[in-house]
This record gives structure tokens, C-alpha cells and sequence, in this order.
């Protein structure tokens, strides 16, 4: 039986570095942002609902998360809908995820609010300052300010969902938030193999 490692944390804290450190050290990793391309893409088991929804968010086949993302900012309900479409289906695309690892990492943003943490043996949750959460986000080039405060209001705040997390990695600088992955599996590791 794999150990079920959930990883959270908001909108550019370092997650996906920190989930390609967790790779490294051999974990399987399951991403909650690629299942969701996947459903978006054509033929996507989300297309055909959010085209029902939203019939101005489906273009050529495949869901557009640009114009989707114009839809919920001149719709306060629309994020609902959105996502009452899309959690049930990343939670099917999740649990069909079955690798032969020790430890599987769920790569998964909004793990608090849709209860996802109630699968996992235990949770880390990344964090980084403020400024460089939004330096990092806006060097992206695909959101404005304004979606980014909107996106990271939505979320829990990144304090309560350190305070809930069984670890922490602060993703200061590349070799420390590695060491600190590190150190989680080694505890991991130790702590399953007394059991």
C-alpha cells in the first residue's frame, strides 16, 4: 500500500518545484492542474459539461481557460458552477491514479477546500513570502494583478493551511526547500518502516 502524501499551498508558493524535488527523490507524483488540462482538452470528460454551462468557454472541442477566466471575473456564481463541474472529475481522474511507488504525492492547490486531506496519510504545504508568491505569479505572463488577489482570496489563506499541514517547506531558495523535502521523506520513510 503506497503512502498518500498531499501537497498543497497557493497560487505561486513553489509547488511544482517542490513536487519535481519530491520526483527526484522517487516519488510518484499525481498533478491536480495537468488533470484538469486533460479534462479541458478536447475530448475531455469536462468539455461537454461546461459547454452546456458555458457555451462562450468552449472553442474548437476544448474548454478555454483564458476566456473561462474572463467568465468568473464578470461572474461572482460562475467559480461555483465551474467548479462543481470539475471537482468530481479531478477527483475520478485522482483516484484512478494507481503507480507502483512507496509514496504517491498529490499535487493539489485547493486540497483543504474540496476535503481532498481526508485521503492522506499526511500533508505538507509549501509557502513562500508574500511578494515573491506574487513576483513569481505575474513573471508568468498569464494573469493580471487583479486575477491573481482574486485567485489567491478564493483559497484558504496560506497560514491556515500551513496550520493544518502535518510539514512545511519554504521555498526561499531551491536548496532549501530540497532539504527540506528531504528531511519529510526520511521521517516518512523512518515512520513506515517502524510500523
Amino acid at each position: 500500500m503506497s503512502y498518500r502524501l498531499g501537497l498543497t499551498g497557493s497560487i505561486g508558493t513553489g509547488k511544482s518545484t517542490t513536487a519535481a524535488f519530491f520526483a527526484e527523490e522517487g516519488c510518484a507524483i499525481w498533478d491536480a492542474d495537468a488533470a484538469v488540462h486533460r479534462l479541458y482538452a478536447e475530448g475531455g470528460a469536462a468539455v461537454t459539461p461546461m459547454a452546456a454551462a458555458f457555451p462562450e468557454a468552449v472553442r474548437d472541442g476544448a474548454v478555454d481557460r483564458a476566456e473561462l477566466r474572463r467568465i468568473i471575473a464578470g461572474d461572482p456564481g460562475a467559480l461555483k458552477q465551474v467548479e462543481a463541474i470539475v471537482h468530481p472529475l479531478v477527483r475520478q481522474d485522482r483516484a484512478g491514479f494507481a503507480p507502483d511507488a512507496a509514496i504517491i504525492v498529490y499535487d493539489i492547490p485547493l486540497l483543504y477546500e474540496t476535503g481532498a486531506e481526508q485521503e492522506m496519510d499526511s500533508v505538507v504545504c509549501v509557502l513562500a513570502p508574500p511578494e515573491v508568491q506574487q513576483q513569481r505569479v505575474l513573471a508568468r505572463g498569464t494573469m493580471t494583478l487583479e486575477e491573481f488577489h482574486q485567485i489567491r482570496d478564493a483559497q484558504l489563506s496560506a497560514e491556515e493551511k500551513c496550520a493544518r499541514a502535518d510539514h512545511v517547506v519554504v521555498t526561499d531558495t531551491l536548496e532549501h526547500a530540497r532539504e527540506q523535502v528531504r528531511r519529510i521523506l526520511h521521517d516518512i520513510r523512518t515512520t513506515t518502516a517502524d510500523a
